[in-house]
Order: C-alpha cells, then sequence, then structure tokens
C-alpha cells in the first residue's frame, strides 16, 4: 500500500464517527420487501416449478425506506416523508408493517401518510436455498394527488430548517413529482439544506441544483440516450448530466468496475475502482478477507443503490469531500453486496471494509 493509499484509508476511517447524530430527511418512495424463505426438494405435480417448504417470513423497509435504514445504521436521525395505502380509516396491512420496521430502526415516520387511494408498495420475494425463485410486485403508479403532495410538503417544510441533507429516493412510484420536487428542492435552496437525489426520470428542471446526483450505469444511458460502454462515454455522458441538472456532482455507479465522479468545474471525473478482494456472506466485516481474489462475492445486489445514496449522503452532510464520500460508499456497498437480502451496513462493518481495503 502506498503512502497516500494509507492516508486516503485513514481518513475516510475518521469520517465514520462524524456520521452519527446528523439529521436527515428522505423523501421519495416506500416499499415493503417481504421475504418468505422455505426449501426446495421436490417439483410441483402441476406444473414443472418447485413446490417450497415454507420455513420463515422477513420484512424490510424497502425503495426509500432502504436508504432510511442505511442512514440509521450509521447513526444519523433520520425521518421519512412518503405514502403508504390506507385500508377503511387506517393503514393496510402492509403499511402497518412497513411502519413498524422504520419505528424498530428508530426512523421517525410522522411524515408517513397514508392514503386510500393508494396501496402500499410491496415486493414479495420466494427465497429457497439462498437462491431467489420468484417475486410479486403489488404497487401503484400513480402520481399523489395534489392534496397529499401538499400534504407531505406540509409536513416536510415543518422539519426542514433542522436538516442537515436531504436524500430524494425516486422509484418511478408517483411520489416524486415534477412539482413536489420542485417544491422542496426550492425550500431547501432557501434553508441551505443539501440535497441528494437518486432520479429515475431525466427532469430538467425538477431537482436543478441538487448536491449530488447519483445513477447507474443502465439509468445514466437511458438519460443521455445512448449505451454507455466505456470510459469515455461515461465520461461524457458525467459532463452531461451534470450540466443538464445543475448539479454540484454527479455519481455513475458502474457495478463492478466502480463509480465515475464529476464535479461541477472538476476538468476530469474520477474514478472509483471497486473493492479488489472476496468477502463471503459469512465473512462480511471480519477479518480473514483473501485480498489475492479477483472480486467480491457477491450474493445479492438488491438495495446496493440505495446504500451508495445513502452513505455518500450522510458523508457530504457531515462535511466529506464528494470524492472521498463516493468511496465510502463504494466500500459500504461492497458489504451489502455480500449479504443476502435487503441489508444495511453498520459502522463496525464500514470499518473492517476501509481497513481491508487498497485504494
Amino acid at each position: 500500500m502506498t503512502k497516500d493509499s494509507a492516508e486516503t484509508i485513514a481518513r475516510l476511517q475518521h469520517l465514520i464517527p462524524k456520521l452519527r447524530g446528523k439529521r436527515i430527511a428522505v423523501l421519495g418512495d416506500l416499499m415493503l420487501d417481504r421475504y418468505l424463505w422455505g426449501t426446495a426438494t421436490r417439483l410441483s405435480p402441476e406444473a414443472a416449478v418447485p413446490v417450497i417448504d415454507f420455513e420463515k417470513q422477513e420484512e424490510f423497509p424497502g425503495g426509500a425506506g432502504n436508504v432510511a435504514a442505511n442512514l440509521a445504521s450509521l447513526g444519523a436521525k433520520v425521518a421519512v416523508f412518503g405514502v403508504i395505502g390506507a385500508a377503511k380509516n387506517s393503514d393496510d396491512e402492509a403499511g402497518r408493517a412497513l411502519r413498524a420496521c422504520l419505528r424498530d430502526l428508530g426512523v421517525a415516520d410522522r411524515g408517513v401518510l397514508a392514503d386510500s387511494a393508494r396501496v402500499t408498495t410491496v415486493k414479495t420475494r420466494i427465497i429457497a436455498r439462498h437462491q431467489q425463485i420468484v417475486r410479486v410486485d403489488r404497487e401503484r403508479r400513480d402520481a399523489l394527488s395534489r392534496a397529499t403532495e401538499d400534504k407531505i410538503f406540509r409536513k416536510f417544510a415543518e422539519t426542514a430548517k433542522t436538516l442537515d441533507g436531504l436524500v430524494l429516493s425516486d422509484y418511478d412510484k408517483g411520489v416524486i413529482t415534477d412539482s413536489l420536487s420542485e417544491r422542496v428542492m426550492g425550500l431547501c435552496h432557501k434553508q441551505k439544506v443539501p440535497v441528494f437525489v437518486s432520479p429515475k426520470k431525466p427532469r430538467l428542471l425538477a431537482h436543478r441544483g441538487a448536491r449530488v446526483v447519483t445513477c447507474n450505469l443502465a439509468e445514466a444511458g437511458r438519460f443521455v440516450t445512448h449505451a454507455l460502454q466505456d470510459e469515455k462515454s461515461i465520461a461524457d455522458a458525467l459532463n452531461n448530466l451534470l450540466s443538464h441538472f445543475a448539479a454540484g456532482a454527479v455519481v455513475i455507479t458502474r457495478g463492478r468496475d466502480g463509480m465515475g465522479v464529476l464535479e461541477e468545474g472538476a476538468a476530469k471525473p474520477r474514478w472509483i475502482p471497486a473493492t479488489s478482494f472476496e468477502v463471503t456472506y459469512a465473512r462480511v466485516g471480519q477479518s480473514g478477507v483473501e485480498h489475492g481474489a479477483a472480486g467480491r462475492q457477491v450474493f445479492d445486489v438488491t438495495g446496493a443503490g440505495d446504500t451508495v445514496l445513502s452513505v455518500l449522503s450522510l458523508a457530504v452532510a457531515a462535511g466529506a469531500s464528494v470524492p472521498d464520500a463516493a468511496m465510502l460508499a463504494n466500500a459500504a456497498a461492497g458489504v451489502v453486496v455480500g449479504k443476502l437480502g435487503t441489508a444495511t451496513v453498520s459502522p463496525h462493518e464500514l470499518e473492517h471494509a476501509l481497513a481491508e481495503l487498497r485504494v
């Protein structure tokens, strides 16, 4: 390890304690990730599909809820804003389960509104022998009504001046409308609250002025209307998106190839490689990592983008530079892809991941 690499890792490690206590809001598409676990030893006589013998059910916050969960896991004080379904005069069943998950994590849910015109988004995964057999989605993608949007904005406005940062987590389920984004962004600019955005559509005006915009390679390709196949095309996309969103920085995640980061005023992108070691599910955050391995063993990429968005946002809100925040987020994502299911990263795991990192 070079002296520069050692200094970089030490700088990132010193960031971790600074994350605790930051006040971050998450506004976006809330979901419930439901896992049905079982074993499969035979095929159904009715069709060529496995028969799953049920063992257990687990539930986790998904979508914007997973961003909130990652922030809370790192010690942030988190408030979440979004919409769930309603049955008669109360939350629907999935909405109650989602609220319970958020409260168990210490996430404030006063900004979560029940809307009888909607259903709580639920993604149900059936898993046997650590393999996902099928996923069933229950959702509505309609845009929020103006009345519901007004309620969410009022709830958020009550909190805005106390925040160190806001994350807009858009899964294209109807909560992040152009109108709501513009109103929230305008208020945050007045209150000097940095906004971090993960967009699903290349809206020109709604997200303008975000501190950081993050997207994955496929999303970035859709935004610039052509596939991104090499560093040159990704660099061009970073420049285009930086101008398009008038953002302080743009981050494109590249999976096993790491990340590309471009800040306003920078002459060229910063390329951050993926973690170069292999960690099994049972050994994440533990000693004995095989540095000679060619790449991290991936169990599940579910929520990896949420982890990047949450850790990067929290680190910048805590005073880190965007490149340092991106490197920290990259290390965190490397931890969660070594876990099966919707997962978060703890400060302890992040410290171990940095200790094992070679930059």
